[in-house]
């Protein structure tokens, strides 16, 4: 089964970033409150919500202190099927 992408992954990066910056203000957390709350350096936050850039375990620290951990956690959950062959390679 082919999936068409439409957005480069630095657009779906930003578009992460985005949604990350927009429950922090919700949260009424400067970012330089999030970096003392998270660990992750400021610059590394201020990078992220301008590009996108992040590392997956820096990610994870924000998500947490920001209280949506379990949306990283479930990532890749219910990952439907793409082919009867991925079912049966699966139960391997």
């Amino acid at each position: 089964m082919n999936e068409y992408v439409w957005e480069t992954t630095e657009e779906i990066n930003l578009q992460v970033a985005k949604r990350l910056s927009r429950i922090r203000k919700r949260r009424g957390i400067t970012q330089e409150q999030l970096s003392e709350q998270s660990g992750v350096s400021f610059g590394s936050i201020k990078r992220f919500e301008r590009t996108g850039q992040i590392s997956l375990l820096s990610l994870t620290k924000l998500a947490a202190a920001l209280g949506c951990a379990d949306e990283i956690r479930h990532l890749f959950e219910s990952v439907p099927y793409g082919s009867i062959e991925e079912v049966i390679r699966e139960r391997k």
